[in-house]
């Protein structure tokens, strides 16, 4: 996926305390946890609870909130297509590292079984 400047900045500039009540909303509207929606997000990242609330009232960028991550050695397993793009194709590591995020929570609203969500590891 080639990306414009002004579409890589956009992902730069944007709060994840913005998007996080929609990846919960999304989430619980299909009958799954905020405990497991923050264990995808701990296994992509390394955050724990604490460290994610931290986050979220800090209301930091999603380009802070991803230099600050330890991503997932097994993040590059995560496939498909989200929003159009094949996110193993995007060629801009933050707006990839988003679509990644993206992806996980498609994946649990849409029922699959967190292991697989978790390519196999239920441990971060």
């Amino acid at each position: 996926m080639k990306n414009t400047l002004t579409h890589q900045q956009r992902f730069a500039k944007m709060t994840f305390a913005s998007v996080y009540p929609l990846y919960l909303q999304k989430v619980e509207k299909k009958g799954r946890t905020k405990e497991e929606l923050h264990q995808v997000i701990a296994w992509l990242t390394g955050f724990d609870d604490r460290k994610l609330q931290e986050l979220i009232d800090q209301n930091v960028t999603f380009e802070v909130f991803f230099q600050q991550a330890s991503l997932n050695p097994k993040a590059h397993l995560i496939t498909g297509v989200i929003c159009g793009y094949r996110v193993e194709e995007i060629e801009d590591a933050l707006t990839q590292q988003v679509r990644y995020l993206d992806k996980l929570v498609d994946e649990l609203a849409k029922g699959r079984k967190i292991e697989k969500i978790l390519r196999g590891s239920l441990t971060s």
